[in-house]
């Protein structure tokens, strides 16, 4: 994502497309956790007012992924391990559940849908960007929630995960890992396709618990970015 330039869509307000790109450049990690963060730097980068800034920002600080500082300006927070785990734990309590209603029922076109992303992945994959790796992990998640008829449930936890997705944008700097989480989300659809809730229910509580066996080497290996 480039803060240079800022495009705004219809409908949607100054304030929330400059909160939806400053949280994807926290959550890509272009900004830096403990980075500071100036109001009129961003609206001159953006071509925008101060007043949308400040509101975006007010918005990321209750989501817990800048911190405002009264007279001593807004910071990116560092990574908290805690937040990552708490937010781990919400995702698999309503995407566990998810997975197994998938099984039971799965919109047509929406499974077409899972075929595309995954052949993105791949192609992700194999030029190892690992961002856009990531972005095609979250509309893998959202098609099994949609296909599902759970829309709601994945909108419960679309804030909170972002505690998750800055560790799993350093998890995919290894390429391993990407390999891994496409096997891992082929089991998942192929549960669905065989209707087998307590398969897809497994294979989904797998997927997310994987970040917890690479957490300690990826705290080892970014100690300046982790609280």
């Amino acid at each position: 994502m480039n803060l240079e330039t800022l495009k705004i869509d219809t409908g949607e307000t100054t304030a929330a497309q400059v909160e939806r790109d400053l949280r994807e450049a926290i959550i890509c990690l272009e900004l830096s956790p403990g980075s500071r963060l100036s109001e009129q730097e961003i609206a001159t980068r953006m071509g925008v007012s101060r007043q949308p800034v400040r509101e975006a920002l007010i918005a990321l600080g209750k989501s817990k992924l800048v911190e405002i500082r009264p007279n001593r300006g807004t910071v990116v927070v560092k990574i908290s391990a805690r937040q990552m785990m708490e937010a781990r734990f919400v995702r698999e309590a309503i995407e566990v559940a998810v997975a197994r209603r998938a099984s039971e029922s799965f919109d047509t076109w929406t499974r077409r849908k899972l075929d595309g992303i995954l052949d993105r992945q791949r192609a992700a994959m194999e030029a190892r960007d690992h961002n856009s790796f990531r972005r095609e992990d979250e509309q893998f998640h959202m098609a099994i929630a949609e296909g599902a008829g759970c829309g709601l449930a994945w909108n419960a936890i679309a804030d909170i995960k972002a505690h998750m997705d800055r560790v799993c944008n350093l998890q995919l700097r290894n390429p391993t890992s990407m390999s891994n989480l496409i096997m891992q989300h082929e089991k998942i659809v192929t549960a669905i396709d065989l209707k087998d809730a307590d398969t897809a229910g497994n294979a989904m509580y797998t997927h997310l618990n994987g970040i917890l066996s690479d957490l300690p080497q990826i705290e080892a290996d970014n100690p300046g970015l982790f609280e």
